[in-house]
C-alpha cells in the first residue's frame, strides 16, 4: 500500500507541475519555483519508491480495458531505471530555477515547465509500462514532447533542422519497435509484457532473431548507436541545457533499459552471435562517438558525441553479458552485466553534471564555442571546480565514479580468455582494446576541454567578463559532482544493489562469490586475481600530488620569474600567442585524417599592394562521413522518387476524384473475378 501511494504521489507531482506552469505562465518567477520544485518534490518520491522495490516486493498496478490492459508493473529492473531518472531529475530540477533566468522576458517559462513536468513523467511511464500498447503511448509521447523541449528556441534554423532530424530518427525507431512487439505478439497471443516473457525464448528461431533485429535498430536509433546517431549532435546542443542533461543523461538509457528487458527477458538472449553484433556495436559507437567529441569546438556537441561513446560502452558490458549467457556461464555473465548497469548510472550522473556544467558557460559567457572561452577558473571558479570533477569521471580517472565502472567492463572483456572459444578469445581483447582507446581519447579530450576552456588568458569580451554561476545551478552540480566522487570511492555499496537487479535477469548471484567486496571499497574479480580499491588509489594519487608541494617547500624564498602557464615561459599579453583547442587536437586529427576527411580553405585580404595582405583567414571543418556518405544519398533518392509522385498531384478536385474512380473500379473488378 505504501508503494501504491509513493507511486501515485510521484505521478501528481509531476502532474501538478505542469499545471501549475500552464497556470502560471504570465508570472515567471513564481513559475519557475514552483513547476520546477515540484519536479524535485516527485524526484524525491521516485528515489524512495525505487528503493522500496529493489528491497521488497514488485508493484504492478492493473486495469483491464475494452480493447487493451491498461497498467503499471515495477521490478527491481524498473525500479533501478527510475531510480537513475528521479536522481537526475532532482539535480537538474534545482538548476533550472536559476538556468531558467535566462529565458525571462524572452520565452514563455510556463511552456517550458509544463514540457519539462511531462517529459519526465513520460520518461518514468516508459520504465513502467506493463503491455506492448502502454508502452508505445507512452514512448511517443515522450518522444513528442523532447522534440517540442528541442525546438524550444525555435527562432534558429539550426534549432528547426536539429528538431526535424531528431523527430524523423525517433518515429524511424519506433516502426521498427513496432514490428518487434507485433512479432512477439503474435507468438504470444498478448501484448502484456508478462506474455512475452513467458513465450518469447520458446518462439522459431528465425522470428527471435528478427525481434532481435528489430529492437536492436529500434531502440539504437534513440540510443544514439552508430550508425543511428546523427540526430545526437543536432539535437542535444539545439535543447536549453537543463533539458540536454536530461535527454543525454537519461532519457537515451531508456533504450538502454528495453535493450536489456527484450534480450534477456523476453528473448532469453541464449544466442551468441546476438551478443557478438552487440559487443561490435558497442566498440564501433564507442570509439565513432569519442572520435568526433575530440575535435569538436561545440562544447554541447562535444558532450553529444561523448555521449555516443558511452553508450557505446554500456553495449560492451552488455554485449559480452549476453556472449557469456549464451556460453553457458551466468556469473560471468552477471559480472559483466552489473558492469554495464554501473556505467549507465554513472554516466547520467557525470554527464547531467557535465551538461549544467555547459549550461552554466553559456550562460554566462553566450557562447559554446571553447576557442572563444578561457580564463573561466579565475572568472568562475565554484563551477569551474565542478565541471572539473565530472571531467575527472568521465575521463575514467580514479578516484571517480567513471574509472570504477571502465575498469568493470574492461576485465569483463579480459574474462572472455576463460571460454573455450578461438572466436571470442580473439574478439574480446581486441573489445578490450577499443575501450583502452577509447578511456585515451575520452581523456586527451576533455583534457583540451578544461586546458583551452579554463586555463589560460581569455579569448573573447565574453569570457573576459564572465560571472559565476547563481546558486540554484551550483547547488545542482553539486549533487551530482558529490555523487561522482562517492560512487567512486564507494562502489562497495553500490554493486551489491545491482546484484539484486542482475539476479533476476541472469538468474545468478556474484555476490561474495564471482565477486567480493570489502569495508575499504576493495573489488575483487574471480579468484581473486584482479582487485580495485578506489580509496587506496585515492591514498597513492594523495601521495604524488604531495610531491609539488615538497618541491615548493625546499626551494621556498628563491627569486622565481612568474610567466603565464600556457605562455610557453614567455611574457603573454595576449591570448593569440596562445594554445588553441584547434592545435591541441591536430596530432589525432592528422592520425586519424582517413575518418574525418578534413576539409579547409583560406581567405586572404590585400591592401593597396597585390602583394601586402593585410588579413589572411584560414578554415577547415571535419566530414560527418555518416551524413555524407549513408543518408545524403538514401535522402536524395527519396527527393527524386517524390518528384516524380509529384507529377500525380495536380492540385485539381477532378483529377483526385477520377483517381477514386479508379481505384474503385479495380477493386470492383477484383471482386467480381474473385467471386467468379
Amino acid at each position: 500500500m505504501v508503494n501504491t501511494y509513493l507511486f501515485v504521489g510521484l505521478i501528481v507531482s509531476y502532474l501538478f507541475g505542469a499545471a501549475a506552469s500552464y497556470a502560471l505562465n504570465k508570472k515567471d518567477n513564481l513559475c519557475t519555483h514552483v513547476s520546477f520544485l515540484s519536479a524535485a518534490a516527485g524526484s524525491v518520491l521516485g528515489i524512495i519508491f525505487s528503493l522500496s522495490v529493489v528491497f521488497g516486493e514488485t508493484f504492478s498496478i492493473s486495469m483491464q480495458g475494452s480493447l487493451f490492459s491498461f497498467g503499471f508493473f515495477v521490478d527491481r529492473l524498473s525500479a533501478f531505471f527510475i531510480l537513475v531518472i528521479s536522481i537526475a531529475v532532482l539535480a537538474v530540477s534545482i538548476y533550472s530555477i536559476g538556468y531558467a533566468k535566462e529565458y525571462f522576458g524572452k520565452k514563455n517559462i510556463g511552456y517550458l515547465g509544463f514540457l519539462y513536468n511531462i517529459f519526465v513523467l513520460s520518461m518514468l511511464l516508459v520504465v513502467t509500462a506493463s503491455n506492448a500498447v502502454m508502452f508505445l503511448i507512452v514512448w511517443e509521447l515522450m518522444s513528442v514532447v523532447s522534440y517540442f523541449l528541442v525546438v524550444y528556441e525555435h527562432e534558429e534554423p539550426e534549432t528547426r533542422k536539429a528538431g526535424f532530424i531528431y523527430i524523423v530518427m525517433t518515429h524511424v525507431g519506433t516502426g521498427f519497435i513496432l514490428l518487434s512487439f507485433l512479432i512477439l505478439a503474435g507468438g504470444s497471443g498478448s501484448f502484456d509484457f508478462s506474455a512475452f516473457s513467458a513465450s518469447g525464448a520458446a518462439m522459431p528461431p528465425l522470428l527471435k532473431d528478427l525481434v532481435f533485429l528489430f529492437a536492436l535498430v529500434g531502440f539504437g536509433a534513440k540510443a544514439g548507436i552508430v550508425p543511428l546517431h546523427i540526430w545526437l549532435p543536432y539535437a542535444h546542443p539545439a535543447a536549453p541545457s537543463n533539458v540536454s542533461a536530461l535527454m543525454s543523461g537519461v532519457m537515451i538509457k531508456t533504450a538502454i533499459y528495453m535493450f536489456i528487458r527484450v534480450f534477456f527477458d523476453f528473448l532469453g538472449a541464449g544466442v551468441l552471435w546476438w551478443g557478438f553484433l552487440v559487443l561490435t556495436v558497442g566498440a564501433v559507437s564507442a570509439l565513432t562517438g569519442i572520435i568526433y567529441a575530440v575535435v569538436e569546438p561545440d562544447i554541447k556537441r562535444m558532450l553529444a558525441f561523448s555521449s555516443i561513446e558511452n553508450i557505446g560502452i554500456i553495449l560492451l558490458g552488455t554485449g559480452v553479458s549476453m556472449i557469456f549467457f549464451a556460453s553457458g556461464s551466468p556469473a560471468l555473465s552477471a559480472i559483466a552485466i552489473i558492469a554495464a548497469l554501473y556505467h549507465l548510472l554513472n554516466h547520467s550522473v557525470f554527464k547531467g553534471l557535465l551538461f549544467m556544467g555547459a549550461g552554466s558557460i553559456i550562460f554566462s559567457t553566450h557562447t559554446r564555442n571553447i576557442e572563444k572561452l578561457g580564463g573561466l577558473i579565475k572568472k568562475m571558479p565554484a563551477a569551474s571546480a565542478l565541471i572539473l570533477i565530472g571531467i575527472l569521471s568521465i575521463s575514467a580517472l580514479p578516484p571517480f565514479s567513471g574509472f570504477v565502472s571502465e575498469w568493470l567492463t574492461l576485465q569483463s572483456l579480459l574474462l572472455g580468455f576463460s571460454l573455450n572459444d578461438s572466436f571470442t578469445r580473439i574478439i574480446m581483447p581486441v573489445s578490450a582494446a577499443a575501450l583502452a582507446l577509447t578511456g585515451a581519447l575520452a581523456a586527451f579530450c576533455f583534457l583540451k576541454t578544461f586546458g583551452i576552456g579554463f586555463l589560460a588568458l581569455p579569448r573573447s569580451e565574453h569570457a573576459a567578463h564572465a560571472k559565476e554561476a547563481n546558486k540554484p545551478m551550483l547547488f545542482g552540480m553539486g549533487i551530482l559532482a558529490i555523487l561522482s566522487f562517492l560512487l567512486g570511492v564507494l562502489p562497495v555499496y553500490v554493486l551489491p544493489y545491482l546484484d539484486r537487479i542482475t539476479e533476476t535477469l541472469v538468474d545468478a548471484s556474484v555476490y561474495d562469490q564471482s565477486l567480493s567486496f570489502d569495508i575499504l571499497g576493495t573489488v575483487a574479480m574471480p579468484a581473486g586475481k584482479i582487485s580495485v580499491s578506489t580509496p587506496a588509489l585515492l591514498l597513492l594519487m594523495l601521495a604524488f600530488l604531495s610531491l609539488p608541494l615538497i618541491v615548493l617547500f625546499a626551494h621556498r624564498g628563491k627569486r622565481t620569474l612568474p610567466y603565464e602557464t600556457w605562455g610557453c615561459g614567455q611574457p603573454v599579453s595576449t591570448a593569440r600567442n596562445e594554445y588553441t583547442a584547434a592545435a591541441f587536437s591536430k596530432p589525432v586529427q592528422m592520425w586519424l585524417g582517413s575518418i574525418y576527411r578534413p576539409v579547409s580553405g583560406s581567405q586572404a585580404t590585400y591592401s593597396a599592394s597585390p602583394f601586402l595582405k593585410s588579413s589572411f583567414r584560414f578554415e577547415s571543418r571535419i566530414e560527418q562521413i555518416f551524413e555524407l556518405y549513408l543518408y545524403a544519398p538514401v535522402i536524395g533518392f527519396v527527393k527524386d522518387k517524390a518528384r516524380k509522385v509529384k507529377l500525380i498531384q495536380t492540385g485539381s478536385i477532378h483529377a483526385y476524384l477520377s483517381y477514386i474512380f479508379g481505384v474503385l473500379f479495380v477493386l470492383f473488378m477484383f471482386m467480381i473475378t474473385g467471386g467468379s
